[in-house]
């Protein structure tokens, strides 16, 4: 079955096996590896984010070095998962720069925004990690086609978006505060939140599969890359409706 998030395919663990360890992969080991990423990730946001406060200027080059640094990384990463003890740290540095950035010019518009985002995005989290391990909501085959489907088709909308862009073409609703623009914006969160399921159980199945322990890394990066298009979306949905 193919996935949303490229750096979850069910191949990448069957890869890795093939390279056999003395150390095995474990969900626990995986959960505190994507609790250190999400830290590092919050104090490099949170230094960005004092930065802006006595030097605007730092926000473009901060988005620039965090978006483009970050995507060559995670491309390392997805290639080359054995150097994600190295790579996934480095790409919750940058994804930092970028979140801290961001979050900066849309607190400089919406007072709190950003913490409410950030709360948000925690208690979406820990909800969907409720309602797996409850088995309130299953990864069945069915569930995956459903949100596998729905993600391409948010990330072929954002893919057309940015090419109409470049001919100054823009997109209203992906930007207005109507019923529809709402609507669509917790639509998108809601798919970003689904998708975690997903995270769940192929780190839950990788850890099965006796995956070695370098896994655990990039299961958390992985991980972290889905926490961070839900808290975008968040932050987005926010925005709509403070305006």
């Amino acid at each position: 079955m193919a996935r949303t998030n490229p750096a979850l395919r069910e191949s990448v663990f069957r890869n890795a096996i093939a390279g056999v360890s003395a150390e095995r992969m474990t969900v626990s080991g995986t959960a505190l590896k994507a609790l250190l990423l999400v830290a590092l990730t919050i104090f490099s946001a949170g230094w960005v984010w004092t930065a802006t406060a006595s030097n605007p200027g730092v926000v473009g080059p901060a988005v620039g070095v965090g978006v483009f640094g970050g995507l060559i990384v995670a491309l390392i990463a997805m290639f080359k998962p054995q150097t994600s003890p190295f790579t996934a740290p480095l790409y919750a540095v940058l994804e930092g720069l970028a979140l801290g950035a961001i979050s900066a010019m849309y607190a400089s518009a919406y007072h709190g925004i950003a913490l409410q985002a950030v709360g948000l995005t925690c208690t979406v989290a820990l909800g969907m990690l409720l309602a797996y391990q409850t088995g309130l909501i299953r990864a069945t085959p069915m569930f995956r086609r459903i949100i596998i489907s729905a993600t391409l088709g948010i990330m072929l909308f954002y893919v057309l978006t940015l090419v109409l862009g470049l001919f100054h073409v823009s997109m209203p609703i992906l930007w207005s505060s109507t019923p529809l623009g709402i609507g669509l914006s917790v639509v998108f969160a809601g798919v970003a939140a689904l998708n975690l399921i997903l995270d769940f159980d192929l780190i839950e199945r990788g850890a099965q599969m006796g995956a070695p322990k370098y896994m655990e890394w990039y299961g958390g990066f992985a991980l972290l890359m889905t926490l961070v298009w839900l808290y975008l979306e968040i932050l987005r949905l926010l925005a709509r409706l403070r305006r």
